[in-house]
């Protein structure tokens, strides 16, 4: 594993122990020379993009501000040699299949054990694509596209529709409802453009819109606007 030396690998996971022990096999299995911990959406873009020794970057489905599938295949989009895995405990069929047709490189399903972990990291970095046995008996578990359920916007009206963005996500949304082009968020809030169209796919999934005009339309319906 010497070509790992010099490199980076991040986990974005809200869950602190599971990121520790992640880490930790990360560093004395595959060699990485350091491992960036983060527990939220944001950080983790942040680090991607201040970061380029990250090879390989790992992250939950079911963290705060996560736009599902979707969202982390605009991340590997905007990062054509990093290898982008999700690492779950939604382990059912719809999550897996919703994830490795977006094109990443792998499920990596937390209930797996350390070995059979360190197998799947290394299959995803041979540039393989990591797909995990699933058991045709489960039924979805978890959101695959969204933090929240689609549909589930309107029901509960602004204050819920709000809740559960990201500080950095919601800064995005108002350039939107501005009309700003993702060039001028960008300069505005001092972010990558890339990170900006992370941040959309996360906020088009989020609102169950197809694109910016249905997203303006419907954040200032929710917001009064």
């Amino acid at each position: 594993m010497n070509q790992m030396r010099k490199t980076s690998a991040l986990i974005a996971d809200d869950h602190g122990l599971y990121r520790v022990g992640l880490r930790l096999l990360l560093e004395d299995r595959l060699g990485f020379e350091s491992v960036i911990e983060t527990g939220g959406f944001d950080e983790a873009l942040d680090r991607l993009a201040d970061t380029p020794a990250i090879k390989l970057a790992l992250f939950d489905l079911s963290m705060p501000g996560m736009g599902g599938p979707a969202s982390l295949a605009v991340v590997r989009a905007n990062y054509p040699e990093l290898r982008v895995a999700v690492i779950s405990g939604w382990d059912d069929r719809e999550n897996v299949t919703a994830t490795l047709g977006h094109g990443l490189n792998g499920f990596i399903p937390k209930s797996l054990s350390d070995e059979e972990i360190v197998a799947a990291l290394k299959e995803v970095m041979a540039g393989k694509v990591f797909t995990p046995r699933v058991s045709a008996a489960k039924s979805g578990a978890g959101p695959v596209g969204a933090s929240r359920p689609a549909g589930a916007v309107d029901a509960k009206g602004a204050a819920s529709a709000m809740e559960g963005l990201t500080p950095r996500q919601r800064d995005v949304l108002a350039g939107i409802v501005r009309g700003l082009a993702n060039k001028e968020i960008a300069r505005e809030l001092d972010i990558a453009e890339g990170t900006v169209k992370i941040h959309l796919a996360a906020l088009f999934s989020h609102f169950d819109v197809r694109n910016r005009t249905e997203l303006a339309t419907r954040a200032q319906r929710l917001l009064g606007g």
